[in-house]
């Protein structure tokens, strides 16, 4: 019995020693993003890996990285008007969103998401595609840790350069490059709101030849930005970190 003990006591110090041992190590590679530029994503290797596995030769991994005061006040603006409107003010959840996406889905065949910016941040980054409640789980955690290391600014500033917006074109400048032909720097208005607007499925709309869905939320989406006040509005966001101290 007592040699028992001893053996659960070892196994329950490793356990706890390997799940703190992987806190700190989940800790620091977010909190060096903070200074260190990613040049690399999650999702970024999963596209390339699921094209190396189709056999696609047609498969070309874009991404350019550029700093955000190297990108069009409009892009921001765009993804924050159509992806998460709340930005400059939550922690990382906008719990009124999440409660009403649950409610749809649950009288509703088609899943909706209530994903803020800086959870597609930690799933885009360091994560993997899909539903399932542990992926959701580290989704959470790495959201937490993202928010608590670094500023609005910066988890716009990777967001813009990770979010995949085509078939593997991630990030502005390479978006800008193939859709428009033109650097991040001079995406319009128009530019802006139809990348974000095929963010919610990049590989199935396309920013070069819109939709006429893609084009409506174009549409939506240049009338939201022009509600929350124009490229202004996000002078805004490095005084809320601030604020939340």
């Amino acid at each position: 019995m007592a040699r028992a003990q001893s053996l659960a006591g070892r196994i329950g110090r490793a356990l706890l020693w390997a799940l703190l041992g992987s806190a700190a190590l989940s800790a620091a590679a977010v909190l060096v993003l903070r200074w260190v530029n990613p040049i690399y994503s999650a999702f970024m290797a999963e596209s390339q890996i699921e094209a190396w596995l189709d056999r696609d030769r047609s498969y070309v991994l874009r991404h350019s990285w550029v700093d955000l005061d190297r990108i069009s006040p409009n892009l921001p603006l765009a993804v924050v008007a159509s992806e998460d409107q709340k930005f400059p003010e939550h922690w990382g959840f906008d719990v009124e969103a999440i409660e009403k996406a649950y409610q749809l889905n649950q009288h509703s065949h088609r899943v909706r998401g209530a994903s803020t910016i800086s959870q597609q941040v930690a799933k885009n980054l360091y994560l993997w595609s899909g539903r399932s409640y542990f992926r959701k789980g580290l989704e959470a955690y790495f959201t937490v840790l993202i928010e608590a290391c670094w500023p609005k600014r910066r988890i716009l500033e990777i967001y813009l350069n990770i979010a995949e917006f085509g078939n593997g074109t991630f990030g502005a400048e390479a978006a800008a490059e193939r859709f428009f032909h033109k650097t991040a720097a001079r995406l319009t208005r128009s530019d802006a709101a139809t990348l974000a607007a095929v963010l919610p499925s990049p590989k199935h709309y396309s920013a070069a030849a819109p939709s006429r869905y893609v084009a409506q939320r174009r549409d939506w989406i240049l009338n939201q930005m022009q509600a929350l006040g124009g490229p202004e509005m996000l002078e805004e966001i490095d005084a809320y970190p601030d604020r939340r101290r």
